[in-house]
Formats: structure tokens, sequence, C-alpha cells
């Protein structure tokens, strides 16, 4: 598994300095199992996007070592500066673990664990065995908070098979994504666009750069196979604002 260094400041927009985004350690082969297959795995569904290289190159700063991604240098946002009253706009919630994640154009509804940090300062990720879990990123905003939540999840896994977020690029704007919290609300957003990105351009800023919205980030892993690598090529990622 290709793992990568992260930070963030607990419970506010954050301040990527130096290593500190990553790209929740999806280059290797932890998003999909670590176990040999005999054949391809079914290929999941793709976006109609497939994002290029000028789009990825917005992510200007430092490269983190061992991944090839481009970690932009990020300032934080005020919450006290999104502007509630805004067309259209939907005002922000305060901050709250998420607990489930609900996605009903293809069949997901899934618990939602908290991931953090591991001993050597990289991110965690799900473990294998509980596949058909997402987790979300806690040293980022939490869903419904102003700025980029995160929350990612296996695509399939070579014991369990087709994970919690096969079919997510499947998805579609103006598609439904529900997270219900801890304080008993749910938030809902929308999706604006499904992209895929080789995991060689990692879109850092598009994903965990400050926002002056609530946003949704959702990342799996899709593309080809490869089976030398044990790994897909790309990520897909949903990208949802907050609408309910």
């Amino acid at each position: 598994m290709t793992r990568a260094r992260a930070g963030g400041r607990h419970g506010k927009p954050w301040r990527a300095a130096g290593a500190a985004l990553v790209l929740l350690a999806m280059a290797g082969a932890g998003m999909i199992g670590a176990s040999v297959r005999s054949a391809p795995p079914p290929r999941p569904p793709q976006p109609l996007a497939q994002a290029g290289p000028a789009e990825s190159d917005r992510t200007a700063g430092v490269t983190v070592e061992g991944t090839g991604v481009a970690i932009a240098d990020q300032v934080p946002i005020d919450e006290e500066s999104a502007d509630p009253s805004a067309p259209g706009a939907v005002p922000a919630l305060p901050r709250s673990a998420p607990t489930t994640i609900s996605i009903p154009r293809i069949g997901v509804n899934a618990d939602v664990m908290t991931l953090g940090i591991d001993p050597d300062g990289t991110v965690q990720v799900p473990p294998l065995e509980q596949a058909q879990r997402a987790g979300w990123y806690s040293p980022g905003p939490s869903p419904g908070e102003v700025g980029n939540a995160v929350i990612v999840g296996h695509v399939d896994s070579a014991k369990l098979g087709p994970a919690v977020f096969f079919d997510l690029g499947a998805l579609k704007p103006g598609d439904r994504i529900t997270v219900a919290r801890q304080d008993g609300r749910n938030a809902t957003f929308t999706v604006d666009s499904v992209k895929s990105y080789p995991k060689t351009s990692f879109p850092s800023e598009l994903v965990y750069g400050a926002s002056d919205k609530p946003s949704l980030r959702v990342v799996t892993c899709g593309g080809v196979f490869d089976r030398s690598a044990r790994s897909y090529l790309d990520n897909i990622v949903v990208f949802a604002t907050l609408t309910a």
C-alpha cells in the first residue's frame, strides 16, 4: 500500500502545509484488497468526465514523496465569512461526526466510521474486512460544516468482491447524497460533478482545499485494474454541495 503523510486543523476548513494533504492511501492496493487475484475484477462504472492534466495542474505546491501527488498550501477559511443569505445558499451546520451515508441512485446505505492518522503519520483507511463501510476523514470538516468534508470507501475487495462505493462512478449531477450525523441532523448534498483522475494527478486542492461553503467529496478507486500493481489506476471523485 502506498501511504503518505497527512495533517489538518481539527474542526476548521484547514491549511495544508508542506506534506499535509494526501490521496488517502488510495494510490496502492489498500483501496481494493491485498490478495492476489486469479482474474481481473469486474470493472466498476466509470464517470463520463475524465479530468485532464489542465484541471489537475491547478494543484500547485509540494509533491508528497512516493505518491506524485501535488499538495496545495491552502489558507484557512473563516467560517463566519461564509454568507448564508446568498441566493441558493444553505446555512452551515455545526461540527458533528457522520454516522451513515445514503446514496439512493446506487443503492448505498452504509455506516460511516471515523478515520484519523496512524502513528506513522499516514491516513487511516477502512479495514478491508469492513469494505462495506465508508470512512470520514475527521481532521477535516464534518459533513455540513463550511469546507470540504471527505468521505472515502473501497471500490472492491479481493476477498469480499464489490464494496461500498463500487458504483460511485455511475452518479450524475443532480443526484442526492444524505449523511446522517451524531447530532440527529441529516446533511443532504446535491452532486455537482463526478470525475475520474489518474492517481498520479490526484486533485488534492479540489478535494482538500479551502472552501467557503459546506461541500462534500466522496472518493474511491476506478479506471483500469493493474494486475501487476494490484491496484486501480484512477480515483473517482464526487463533488457535491449542501442543499438541505
